[in-house]
């Protein structure tokens, strides 16, 4: 490799990775923002938000990474010419592919680590993400009791509870469980904690008062204890079996998708266009390198419309991005959606590849660009003839 290959290469990984780092965090700090009722609304540690977030953050990753590699090449090539150092490239008879081969190189380990992220771990982190949330969604406790609140679980059996400590555990309870039609229980209690013990789910009272109302009499006894159990098994949900989505399945459960399985069988679009979309994401990462290259990879002058090219570069990208996932949700029912899956990427990273290998730039339209040229050439004679009348500027104190 080239000393000014490696040069390029360089100031792409900088620019990619300061990219990559700054849109991944504003993207996650809004997912995170989204789960943030699991500490909030649902009683969970932070440690459980924490991992709720970041396991969402490989399926951010293979969105971001394509518009981290566009950003890079915009930035990159754009300073390059700043700084007139693709003047000398091409006035020392450099190829265009003496600055295209490091984009390449640059989009092409992005788009291995994208296809590492699509086929294993996203849909690794993506099943473990749906389990943690059905986790937290049939915690009784966590899901309904309120602090402060009176809460109905269900007809007769009303919980409140006056705080919850970080370690879980509830402090001043009270439970009114009138579902017994003879007689009514109250349960006070200074603390409780809940308890795993095989299939059982026990709410453990500590310090507490017991208060058994006979309806027939109406009479009242009082039982103070020190520890008493309350069952909260009958209460829990029965179904919890986990039914994974597409998203969230293995490639090769993808690849050979059991259709046996009745959800697979409503659902079998659905997988096809999952399992495509996986295998095509990595296209997207070259595809937009050589399209910022299309755009900004040849030599410009400042009246040559620099700014116009970053923008068509930034339009075009967002095009092509919503053709490649308006042909996904395409191939859900056609198979010619399924062709136009690959042929989106890769049709623009060859025509791409030719107009640099046969010498063609993309280029503004002439009249297009004689319009901009006479734009700018307008407004610097006016901020020139400003500056005449404005004169020079005259310091306190000058004579």
């Amino acid at each position: 490799m080239r000393l000014i290959e490696r040069y390029v290469l360089k100031r792409l990984f900088v620019a990619f990775f300061a990219t990559l780092v700054g849109l991944a965090g504003v993207v996650w700090v809004t997912q995170a923002l989204r789960e943030l009722n699991l500490v909030t609304a649902k009683g969970q540690t932070i440690l459980v938000f924490l991992e709720v977030s970041v396991l969402a953050l490989p399926l951010l990753l293979v969105v971001i990474a394509p518009f981290a590699v566009l950003v890079a090449t915009i930035v990159t090539l754009n300073s390059l010419n700043a700084s007139s150092e693709l003047v000398v490239v091409n006035a020392s008879g450099g190829s265009r592919f003496l600055v295209l081969r490091p984009i390449l190189i640059l989009a092409g380990a992005v788009s291995l680590g994208v296809l590492f992220m699509t086929t294993l771990l996203a849909p690794s982190a993506q099943r473990q993400l749906r389990a943690e949330i059905t986790k937290v969604n049939v915690d009784l406790i966590a899901n309904i009791v309120r602090p402060g609140r009176f809460t109905e679980i269900e007809e007769g059996l009303t919980f409140h509870i006056r705080n919850r400590a970080g370690d879980g555990s509830l402090a001043g309870l009270m439970i009114d469980d009138a579902r017994d039609p003879v007689i009514a229980y109250t349960y006070f209690a200074d603390k409780a904690v809940v308890l795993e013990t095989g299939n059982r789910t026990l709410l453990v009272m500590r310090d507490g008062v017991m208060q058994r109302l006979t309806r027939r009499d109406a009479t009242l006894s009082l039982v103070n204890f020190e520890a008493y159990a309350f069952d909260l098994s009958e209460l829990q949900p029965q179904n919890t079996s986990l039914v994974f989505r597409p998203s969230e399945r293995t490639i090769e459960e993808l690849l050979l998708p059991d259709m046996s399985d009745a959800y697979v069988q409503k659902n079998f679009g659905r997988f096809r266009s999952e399992l495509h979309d996986r295998l095509s994401q990595p296209f997207l990462p070259l595809a937009f390198a050589v399209l910022a290259f299309l755009f900004l990879g040849d030599a410009r002058t400042t009246r040559q419309g620099g700014g116009l090219a970053i923008i068509g570069a930034a339009t075009t990208a967002s095009m092509l991005r919503g053709a490649h996932f308006g042909s996904v949700s395409a191939s859900t029912t056609s198979a010619f959606g399924v062709a136009l899956v690959y042929a989106v990427p890769l049709l623009l990273v060859t025509i791409g590849l030719l107009a640099v290998a046969f010498d063609r730039k993309l280029g503004l339209p002439p009249p297009i660009e004689r319009a901009f040229e006479v734009i700018s050439e307008a407004a610097q004679s006016i901020a020139a003839k400003g500056l005449d009348r404005v004169g020079p500027r005259r310091h306190w104190g000058s004579r």
